[in-house]
């Protein structure tokens, strides 16, 4: 009897109870949730992407295929690493571009003289002609305009491209932003040249400015001198002196981590407007023609990459640090780890 019992036990132990089966009884419901959801997607537009959403997130669901066009474009806005012959190459074409149409405006002398004229008018009018002023107070001293006159002719080229050089070698994720900036400012001024001929304060007539390269007889400009039929003398608006001199100023100071390199950038197109106007080469309304330019080119590089250049990262994606070989200095040696056999 005790056998049977136990067996009795184990067989109540052993037998599990029957237990529903969710599948049988929730089917129902899926269908008619399943059914619904078909029949909102017949008509209503936002059930239609919900339904879309869904298809997409299922596991094992095979992804859209992206058109050719998009693809291209989402690669070319995306920030790569530059290729220096490919860099020195663009530059070169861009430059010698730019100032093949820049001297191939034509020069409309008798417009560019009527503006200027308006211009150093419309100052007068409202109290801030001071080009004049600043032009012979600082060409009677001589070390200084000399000095002014090379840092308008070189620094122009000199800083520019160190900027860029700069910003290949240590921020490449952010030099085909800062680059787009510059080449977009530098074209929209070309329209400016010529919509808007300008004749510089120096060859105005009656104005009493004084050209500083001619009356000194130093290499201050292209737009003087011996060199003065290389180039037109008369696309003085807006000024791409301030433009190129403004965008390597800010872009140092955004970028720059040593605080006096940040000053530095700030410095650099403040001296160069005061250049421009001592040496009589721009009115300071140049200038600011210059800053709208770069406004312009800024704008449209964030709407190419979607961010200013300095909110980029710095590296391109997928790219690896230079590697650094860390040598550790080993420990002084103590007295009392000395043992006596060493000694």
């Amino acid at each position: 009897m005790g056998e049977s019992t136990v067996k009795a036990e184990a067989g109540r132990t052993a037998t599990p109870y029957p237990t529903p089966s969710p599948t049988a009884e929730t089917a129902p419901e899926a269908t008619e949730a399943v059914t619904d959801t078909e029949t909102r997607a017949d008509t209503d537009p936002a059930a239609q992407r919900e339904t879309a959403v869904r298809a997409d997130r299922t596991p094992g669901a095979t992804e859209p295929a992206v058109p050719a066009g998009p693809r291209l474009l989402r690669r070319l806005r995306s920030p790569r690493r530059p290729r220096i012959w490919f860099e020195i190459l663009l530059i070169a074409v861009s430059y010698w571009t730019y100032s093949l149409i820049r001297n191939a405006v034509p020069e409309q002398r008798t417009q560019a003289l009527k503006n200027a004229d308006w211009i150093w008018r419309t100052e007068q009018t409202l109290g801030i002609a001071v080009e004049r002023s600043v032009n012979h107070a600082v060409d009677s001293v001589t070390w200084l305009i000399v000095a002014m006159n090379y840092y308008y002719a070189t620094l122009h080229f000199i800083v520019t491209i160190g900027v860029l050089v700069w910003l290949f070698r240590s921020h490449p994720g952010r030099y085909a932003a800062a680059r787009l900036t510059l080449f977009a400012t530098t074209a929209v001024a070309l329209l400016g040249y010529y919509l808007y001929p300008l004749a510089p304060p120096r060859l105005m007539n009656g104005g009493h400015f004084i050209d500083t390269v001619v009356r000194h007889e130093t290499w201050g400009s292209m737009a003087s001198g011996n060199l003065k039929n290389m180039s037109n003398q008369y696309a003085a608006m807006p000024s791409m002196h301030i433009g190129w001199s403004l965008w390597c100023g800010l872009t140092i100071f955004a970028l720059a981590s040593a605080p006096w390199a940040r000053i530095l950038g700030l410095l650099y197109p403040a001296a160069t407007l005061v250049v421009i106007v001592a040496t009589a080469n721009h009115f300071w309304l140049d200038a600011v023609g210059g800053m709208i330019c770069l406004a312009f080119g800024f704008t449209l590089s964030y709407l190419w990459y979607g961010a200013l250049p300095h909110r980029l990262p710095r590296r391109v994606a997928g790219e690896r640090r230079p590697s650094r070989v860390l040598l550790r200095r080993r420990p002084p040696r103590r007295a009392e780890d000395e043992s006596p056999a060493s000694l």
